[in-house]
């Protein structure tokens, strides 16, 4: 059998060239090693998304043979020496032959490159479409510098030359070709497209220029793609075989050498179909459109043989790419920290003054030594200590910034901890900082404090009080980074920073939502806009959203669709979910797989091939790089648009996870509702108190309010413990200390919740508090002796068995992801140092096994901590300030109905009365009025702005409260407030409390006038005639100084009045909610007495399964459909107080049920929860019958009231008897007065009066607080 040619494929799409190519780096790289190849390049379209990911898979492959490699060359070495006797005469050759594949393997090419866009004229023309796009062209890096003037070029076509798609240009080209390989591309390369066009002259033109600037580095790309199906593109192989004539001539004519290449878009010619609906999905075209894009189904990634195949006429371009392979250097794109520059004062010292005052000898003993001056290294340890934190010259930089950080801390511990240190603080100081210098980090915390410093002082933005690892620091807590002492609260600094494992250390820090664009708006203008980017984050197509994608271009019928989507399982036990282990656990999936019909079967197939495919790019939430050079010094970026501001900013086209390798640093900025709910209800407080509270004053600790609160789980509303589970635990443990609080945040998880009956049983006493070795004690006694937190076992371990520092935090991460070799390693160390202390080598066998059992659920304390102070803030604001805690929880929550309703179910418990919008009393958002309500903001009001909400409250505040509503018209400032702003007010019911009338009067015409004009429009015509005439009289030389008007006011119209149904949705319109009342407060009894069951409810049906149920509620949405096949079917809508739901009816439940599928319409619903007929693993609610509610109130025969007789008083039966006959209907009253002491009842029942199920009537029951029953 003949050896195929060595072959390079030199032109590679991954599925980073986002919906064209659909292969995966991994099976890229694999196929190519398996088949001999000696590299591969990748070059997406216009980017370098997946270089990274790239280079990483071909080291960490490349790792792997090579430690195989060196176990093959030592077997070898051994058989040949007689040391090892082969098994067989042959195994030599064998070993001789395995070793040199491996060695082949190890040696495999990365090549880093980009097919990019040249635009036609400069890149920074864009006008048409002309512009929109560029001649391709294959750049490849030949060493390091050729990546960074890659990563120069594939940012500038981004950063400022898009233009639909990012382009270059010759300027650029000229300016950063440097390093490169360059090819001709594919046919719309330029040199190809003028010579489809016939235009010989321009394509030398064009090939003279590449090579005047590329030399020998330039190349011209035979492709040849002959479909060998009917649905492909038949076109392009008749211009690749004239492109290929005209290119072998002119390569000969100006000694231009040729490669070939076949334009890799996908992995294996099976991936042909998948890949052909990944473009029917990018160009949004049908699969069976006639006129839409397609390819050959030729760009498979073809083997040495197959490329042999098609280009063995011309064997020196295959022999080409292999020579371009070897020129190709061995470089690494991975870098240690680039640490941005902190501008440090010059009056505390410079660089230069540093390097006079220190010699190396002095550097190099401060940074080898311990904290105490120690020598811990050899000699050679401390000199690649030195190497790896850059040199000398790196280390007065490093010194002076660690010096200064010093002076910041020492500073900052004296305001935390008094002017006199323990020893036990000084101490801990002394080391962190000392690790912080000699890991070569001092400059990250000094730009982290000053962010945080700027955000509070010179921002106005609430900062956390630190979040993960980072609040071990003690440093940081000097610096203000963090809030909470971590030595108070046994919080671990190497839990944080590892002096064993040099890493980079990663603040997260939250900031108020309002808050957090500032800060990072500052940072930017602080470092420079070209060195700060944000993380570009990769979307990908799951298993759903590949089965609709590939649906929908096969033109599956959408119900077949859906239905195929929810067989999909959100887990599958002991496996991932993914589409083929979806097919092999779900019978009705892998029916679907196996079918018949064609287009259902390759819906399957194909979406199996395209699972996981790159769909779209995203930003990071909170992801920041913050670097000391431009960012495209050392990684490419692309933009995207700011959300906030709509402008572009930077993103790095590496992800999150890889993007440290490179060396920048990434820091989290991260957004936290609760900061601004927090800041809010501080500024409520001191609007009705007057009253500057300082929420992070750690005194309110012991707030017994506060303890109460938690104690009696009234936790709605607060950070982090307002679960129904976690107020139920709260009311069983009954906390009293902030240590217990923190325990519960760390418990209350899958796994650890386990371990809360017993936590709650020990601290009340039911169990006891047992400690296997009684030192355990000093790091137990405040969890009652249950291992909760990671640090727990950290101190443990050093306390037990002398471990240190790192060697703790190494058990930590250990036992934490079950790491089983360096667990093995760790555990003879511990029975070994335990023993040595003097304890019970079986005592110390049982600890070990308790903490693998529980570490990997311990929780980080550190976190728990700081989280549970925001907790316990919310909670001391809600227990002490309940009103204006409550009005910044709603503002905050106002685009989310279903928690809005929560909430002011939460403030009517309270007995906290939420008012609707006020003209007098509204401020911008919900706030409290000095009668402990809550009252709704003007700008919570649809299509009110903040602009003219502020106008009319500082008109109030300026002139004093608006007495009626001309006087409101008469001074309104209408330049800021419009016609729709004062009738979404009027809808809101903001002028009720001086209008004198009813809210329709805004919007009637007067029928005793034809003009036709609202009583809103006249009254603002009214308003801007009387400020103009008023402004008129004080500037006349005449007119005096009284400044006073003679307008009639216009009249009150008479018009038709308003259903109560039609005010509430007016309402509803503008203000998002029903407020004033609801709908179904007529039925309230009824949905109280029959449902027991809430719509919401039904979205959980597992809790359900099996019950017949009944829900009440209004429908609010209604579609009446048709099946493809030409069958109707319905959706509607039904919302109850607290929820909506979607429900569908089909066949002859929709036949017995449309009746009732009209919009306002009033429902009781009976069903049952049941498993669905084709998918017995999902759960429907089969509706069985269903009637109005008006019916079924008019079927209430009796109302039953109970009256205790010590509770009766005349005038409680004079007003109970005015509510019974005003409420006059056909349902029997019946009275039940009892007495307690007595235990006597007495049954009566009216024969003068039946009562109706009146809204006042049930009212004046419930104001009364007397209980009913209906039958």
């Amino acid at each position: 059998m003949t050896t195929p040619p060595d072959f390079v494929h030199l032109h590679v799409h991954s599925q980073y060239s986002i919906l064209d190519g659909q292969a995966s780096i991994q099976k890229l790289v694999d196929k190519a090693m398996r088949d001999g190849q000696p590299g591969i390049a990748l070059t997406d379209h216009g980017n370098m998304f997946g270089i990274k990911e790239f280079y990483n898979y071909v080291k960490k492959v490349k790792g792997k043979y090579k430690a195989q490699a060196a176990e093959a060359e030592a077997r070898l070495a051994a058989l040949v020496d007689g040391s090892q006797a082969p098994v067989d005469p042959a195994e030599i050759a064998r070993c001789r032959a395995e070793l040199a594949d491996l060695k082949r393997k190890a040696a495999f090419k990365p090549i880093i490159g980009s097919e990019v866009y040249v635009a036609r004229r400069r890149m920074q023309d864009k006008e048409g479409k002309p512009d929109q796009s560029g001649y391709h062209l294959i750049l490849l890096a030949k060493n390091l510098k050729g990546y960074h003037n890659l990563i120069k070029i594939v940012s500038k076509a981004w950063t400022e030359g898009f233009y639909m798609r990012p382009r270059t240009d010759r300027v650029e080209l000229e300016k950063y070709h440097e390093g490169l390989i360059c090819c001709s591309a594919c046919l719309a390369g330029e040199v190809p497209r003028a010579i489809t066009a016939d235009d010989m002259q321009k394509a030398e033109e064009a090939i003279l220029w590449h090579k005047k600037l590329f030399g020998d580095d330039y190349y011209l790309e035979l492709q040849l793609h002959k479909a060998s199906v009917e649905r492909a593109n038949h076109e392009a192989y008749p211009m690749q075989l004239k492109v290929n004539e005209h290119l072998r001539r002119l390569a000969a004519k100006h000694g231009v050498r040729l490669v070939c290449t076949n334009d890799v878009h996908f992995v294996d010619e099976d991936n042909a179909e998948a890949h052909d609906r990944l473009i029917c999905l990018s160009t949004g075209k049908d699969l069976d459109d006639p006129k839409r894009m397609l390819y050959s189904k030729q760009e498979w990634l073809k083997t040495r043989e197959e490329m042999a195949a098609i280009f063995g006429d011309v064997p020196e371009a295959m022999a080409t790419t292999v020579e371009i392979c070897e020129q190709v250097e061995t470089y690494s794109i991975d870098h240690s920290p680039i640490m941005p520059t902190f501008e440090i004062p010059a009056e505390f010292g410079t660089e230069e003054g540093y390097r006079q005052r220190f010699s190396e000898k002095d550097l190099f003993d401060e940074f080898t030594q311990d904290e105490n001056g120690n020598v811990v290294l050899s000699e050679e340890e401390a000199r690649k200590k030195i190497e790896k934190l850059g040199g000398y010259d790196k280390l007065y930089r490093i010194k002076l910034e660690a010096d200064y950080l010093r002076k910041l801390t020492m500073d900052g511990a004296r305001k935390r901890y008094g002017e006199q240190l323990t020893d036990e603080q000084q101490e801990r100081l002394n080391f962190e900082l000392h690790i912080m210098k000699t890991m070569g980090f001092p400059g990250y915390f000094l730009i982290v404090q000053d962010f945080i410093r700027a955000a509070r002082e010179e921002l106005d933005v609430s900062v956390g009080p630190g979040r993960g690892s980072a609040a071990g620091s003690a440093v940081a807590y000097c610096l203000g980074i963090t809030q909470i002492d971590p030595i108070a609260y046994d919080l671990l600094f190497e839990r944080f920073l590892n002096p064993d494992r040099i890493s980079l250390p990663d603040i997260d820090v939250d900031f108020d939502d309002d808050g957090r664009g500032r800060v990072l708006n500052w940072v930017t203008q602080k470092y420079g806009k070209e060195k700060v980017a944000h993380i570009i984050t990769y979307g990908t197509m799951a298993t759903k959203m590949a089965i609709k994608d590939v649906a929908r271009v096969q033109k599956l019928l959408l119900a077949e669709s859906d239905r195929l989507c929810k067989l999909v399982p959100d887990k599958i036990p002991d496996k991932k979910l993914n589409l083929p282990n979806a097919i092999e656990y779900v019978p009705e999936l892998k029916a679907a797989a196996e079918s018949d019909n064609p287009v259902l079967r390759d819906t399957m197939r194909y979406a199996q091939m395209l699972e996981g495919n790159v769909r779209g790019t995203g930003v990071h939430a909170c992801g920041t790089i913050i670097c000391r050079d431009d960012i495209t010094d050392w990684v490419p970026v692309s933009t995207a648009d700011d959300k906030e501001t709509g402008q572009k900013m930077l993103v790095t086209q590496y992800e999150g996870s890889v993007i440290e390798d490179t060396g920048l640093i990434k820091m989290d900025f991260l957004g936290l509702k609760t900061l601004s709910i927090i800041k809010d209800a501080v500024e409520n407080i001191r609007l009705t108190t007057g009253r500057k509270i300082d929420i992070d004053d750690f005194s309110i600790i012991d707030d017994p309010a506060t303890y109460k609160l938690f104690c009696e789980g009234r936790t709605v509303g607060t950070f982090q413990f307002e679960s129904p589970g976690m107020q139920k635990y709260l009311r069983e443990l009954q906390p009293s200390t902030f240590e217990d609080l923190i325990a519960m945040n760390a418990l209350y998880r899958p796994g650890p919740m386990d371990y809360i009956p017993d936590f709650i049983a020990r601290k009340h006493g039911r169990s006891p508090i047992v400690y296997d070795i009684p030192v355990m004690e000093k790091y137990l006694k405040d969890t009652y002796g249950v291992t909760v937190y990671q640090e727990q076992v950290m101190l443990l371990s050093r306390l037990l068995a002398n471990f240190t520092r790192g060697e703790s935090d190494t058990l930590r991460k250990a036992m934490g992801k079950k790491l089983k070799d360096k667990l093995d390693a760790l555990k003879p160390k511990f029975i070994k140092g335990g023993q040595a202390n003097g304890h019970d080598p079986k005592v110390l066998e049982k600890i070990w096994g308790d903490w693998e059992k529980f570490a990997s659920y311990a929780f980080n304390k550190s976190h728990a901590t700081c989280y549970s102070w925001v907790a316990f803030q919310t909670a001391y604001l809600k227990a002490n300030y309940p009103s204006e805690y409550m009005a910044a929880v709603l503002s905050r929550n106002l685009t989310n109905v279903e928690q809005l309703t929560i909430y002011m179910n939460e403030c009517k418990r309270m007995g906290i009365n939420v008012l609707g919008p006020d003209i007098n009393e509204s401020m911008l958002q919900f706030s409290a009025n000095k009668q402990g309500d809550v009252r709704f903001g003007l700008a919570a009001i649809k299509g009110v702005g903040e602009a003219a909400v502020e106008s009319i409250i500082a008109e109030r505040t300026k002139n004093g409260r608006f007495k009626d509503i001309y006087d409101f018209i008469e001074r309104v400032d209408y330049s800021l407030v419009n016609r729709k702003c004062l009738e979404n007010i009027a809808y809101a019911g903001g002028y009720d409390s001086i209008s004198g009338f009813s809210r329709c009067k805004f919007f009637g015409v007067d029928q005793r006038d034809n003009n036709g004009v609202t009583y809103i429009e006249q009254l603002m015509r009214y308003g801007q005639r009387y400020q103009s005439e008023k402004n008129n009289a004080q500037q006349s030389l005449f007119g005096g100084d009284t400044g006073t008007t003679d307008i009639t006011p216009p009249v009150i119209p008479a018009c038709a009045e308003w259903s109560q149904l039609e005010k509430l949705n007016k309402e509803r319109e503008v203000i998002g909610l029903y407020l004033s009342a609801h709908p179904l407060d007529d039925y309230k009894v009824i949905i109280r007495n029959m449902c027991k069951t809430q719509v919401g409810d039904l979205d959980h049906l597992d809790e359900l399964k099996g019950k017949e149920i009944a829900v009440a509620g209004m429908v609010v949405a209604v579609q009446n459909l048709t099946t493809k096949t030409g069958k109707p079917w319905g959706k509607f809508k039904l919302e109850d107080y607290n929820g909506t739901h979607e429900f569908a009816l089909f066949g002859k439940d929709y036949e017995n049920f449309r009746k009732y599928l009209f919009s306002d319409y009033f429902l009781f619903i009976r069903g049952r929860v049941q498993p669905r007929p084709y998918n017995d693993q999902e759960l429907e609610f089969r509706i069985t019958s269903m009637m109005q509610l008006s019916e079924l109130q008019e079927a209430v025969k009796e109302v039953h009231v109970q009256l205790a007789v010590e509770e009766i008083t005349r005038d409680l039966i004079a007003r109970m008897g005015r509510s019974v006959k005003e409420a006059k209907g056909n349902t029997l009253l019946r009275l039940n007065v009892y007495d307690r002491q007595a235990q006597v009842s007495l049954n009566l029942f009216s024969k003068s009066y039946k009562v109706s199920l009146t809204q006042e009537l049930v009212s004046f029951f419930e104001d009364n607080d007397i209980k009913y029953t209906v039958i």
